[in-house]
C-alpha cells in the first residue's frame, strides 16, 4: 500500500522530531493527519524509537506496547512508590533516544510522572527530565479524556495536581513541552462543516450553527449504509443484536485464533464474531489493495471460508487479517532495540456495524452517520468525535437536537490549548 506523502506542516513537524531533542506534543482536529505523521515517524525515523499507548488497542494499532507493559509500571496510582527495574529494562531504557505515546490525552498526570522517573532511574540521570530521552505525545485533549478513577483516586489528584491531565504532570515544571497544532484538515473538504466543527470543538457553537446542524441532521435516515454512533455499549449491542436477529438464516460464528503472548482481553477485533448474510459491518483495517480503508462500512452478501462483502456496489472477498503484538527488547550484541512480535490475533477484520461506540469510532471516517448522544452527552468532547467523524453536513443524521448541554469542553483543556494557539505549527526557514 503506498504510503501517504507527508504536507509541508506534517513535514516541518518530522524534521523537528528527528532534528533536536526538544519534547513535541503533536496536536490539532479531527482528520489533520496525526496518525499519518506518526506513522511516518515509525518507518522513518533514525533514531532508537519506542512506541507507546495508554491502552491495550491503541498499542494494537500503533504497531507498538502498552505504557504500562513497556516501563514495567504497577496499575492503579503510583504516586513515589519504588519502581522495580529489571537489568534488561534498565539497558533497554538506556538505548531509547526518543518515547512516543499516543492518544496521550487518555494519560494521567501521575503516569506521566512516573514514565519521567523510570527513565531517570534507569539512565541514572536524576537531574534531567526523561533521563535525557526525547518524549513526543501524539493526541488531541479535545476528543479524549483519562479516565477518572475511584474517590480516593480522585481525592489524590485534587491534592497532588492540579488536574488529571498529563500537561498538568510535575515534570512540566523543570521540561518544556513544544507545542504543534496540525492545521489542515483532511477528512472534511466543506469548509462551512470545518467552521461548525471547530466551534464544537471548542465549545463555542452559536445559536446560527446549532440550527443549521439541527435542521441538517433532522432529515430522515437511510435505511441501508449508514452507521449509528451512540454513547454506550448498551445501545450498540441492542441495534446491532436486533438487526442481526432480523435477518433470515442462521447466525455463523467466525473464532479468532490467539497466538503467543496476547494476554488481556484488549482484543482488536470480537473473539467471537456473529455474521449473517445482509449484515452490516465495518471494516477494521486499511486494505493493503486500497479496497477499503479502516471504518468503510459495508454489507455480507455470502460467507464460507471467506467472508464476500459489498462496498459501494462492489463485491469484495475479505480474508482472516492477522494483527501482531510488539515488544521492545534490547540486543547486547548489537546494542540496539529490537522490536519482536509476541503474540498474534488473526479474525476476518470486520465488526457489525448498524451501530458502534463513539469511543470505538475514535480515528474513523464515515460518508453518513446517525449520531445518538441518548439522553445525555456525558464526556467532554463526545459530541465532536461524533460529529468529526463524518465526512460532510449532507452525511449528518440526528436522533434528537443538540442541546447546549451536549457541546462541553473540559475548563483545563481550555487553559492549556490556549497556550498552544499562540505557536504557529510552521516557523519561517
Amino acid at each position: 500500500m503506498t504510503k501517504p506523502e507527508l504536507s509541508d506542516e506534517q513535514r516541518a513537524v518530522f524534521e523537528t522530531i528527528e532534528k533536536t531533542r526538544e519534547h513535541v506534543f503533536v496536536t490539532g482536529r479531527a482528520g489533520t493527519g496525526k496518525s499519518t505523521l506518526l506513522n511516518h515517524l515509525s518507518w522513518h525515523s533514525e533514531k532508537q524509537l519506542v512506541i507507546c499507548a495508554p491502552t491495550g488497542v491503541a498499542a494494537l494499532n500503533v504497531g507498538g506496547q502498552t505504557i504500562h507493559s513497556l516501563f514495567r509500571l504497577p496499575i492503579g496510582l503510583i504516586g513515589d512508590r519504588d519502581l522495580d527495574q529489571p537489568d534488561q529494562l534498565r539497558k533497554l531504557l538506556n538505548t531509547v533516544d526518543t518515547v512516543v505515546i499516543d492518544e496521550v490525552s487518555m494519560v494521567n498526570a501521575d503516569l506521566l510522572d512516573a514514565i519521567d522517573r523510570s527513565l531517570r532511574q534507569a539512565r541514572q540521570r536524576r537531574d534531567v527530565p526523561f533521563g535525557g530521552a526525547q518524549l513526543v505525545l501524539f493526541g488531541d485533549p479535545y476528543q479524549l479524556a483519562p479516565v477518572p478513577g475511584d474517590r480516593d483516586e480522585r481525592a489524590y489528584f485534587e491534592h497532588e495536581y492540579r488536574s488529571m491531565w498529563f500537561f498538568d504532570a510535575k515534570v512540566w515544571q523543570e521540561a518544556e513541552l513544544r507545542i504543534f497544532e496540525l492545521t489542515t484538515i483532511h477528512r472534511q473538504r466543506d469548509d462551512e462543516f470545518k467552521h461548525m466543527l471547530n466551534a464544537v470543538r471548542h465549545g463555542m457553537v452559536t445559536a446560527e450553527i446549532a440550527e443549521r446542524l439541527n435542521t441538517a441532521g433532522a432529515r430522515p435516515a437511510p435505511d441501508h449504509g449508514v452507521i449509528t454512533l451512540a454513547t454506550t455499549n448498551a445501545t450498540v449491542n441492542r441495534i446491532n443484536g436486533a438487526a442481526l436477529a432480523r435477518l433470515p438464516g442462521r447466525t455463523l460464528t467466525a473464532r479468532a485464533e490467539v497466538n503467543g503472548d496476547f494476554g488481556g482481553r484488549a482484543y482488536p477485533a470480537d473473539e467471537a464474531l456473529e455474521l449473517k448474510p445482509g449484515a452490516q459491518v465495518m471494516f477494521l483495517r486499511n486494505d493493503p489493495d486500497q479496497r477499503w480503508v479502516n471504518g468503510s462500512i459495508g454489507e455480507v452478501t455470502r460467507i464460507t471460508d471467506t467472508v464476500r462483502v459489498e462496498v459501494e456496489g462492489e463485491e469484495h472477498e475479505v480474508l482472516p487479517a492477522v494483527w501482531e503484538k510488539y515488544k521492545y527488547n534490547y540486543d547486547p550484541a548489537t546494542k540496539q532495540l529490537h522490536r519482536d512480535i509476541v503474540g498474534e490475533f488473526q479474525q476476518f477484520p470486520l465488526r457489525l456495524a448498524w451501530a458502534v461506540t463513539i469511543h470505538k469510532s475514535q480515528g474513523k471516517t464515515y460518508e453518513r452517520a446517525i449520531v445518538d448522544l441518548g439522553t445525555r452527552s456525558f464526556a467532554p468532547g463526545q459530541t465532536y468525535v461524533a460529529l468529526s467523524r463524518i465526512t460532510s453536513i449532507d452525511g449528518l443524521f440526528l436522533t434528537r437536537p443538540l442541546r447546549p448541554s451536549d457541546i462541553r469542553v473540559d475548563e483545563h483543556v481550555r487553559r492549556f490549548m490556549a497556550t498552544a494557539a499562540a505557536i504557529p505549527a510552521i516557523e519561517a526557514g
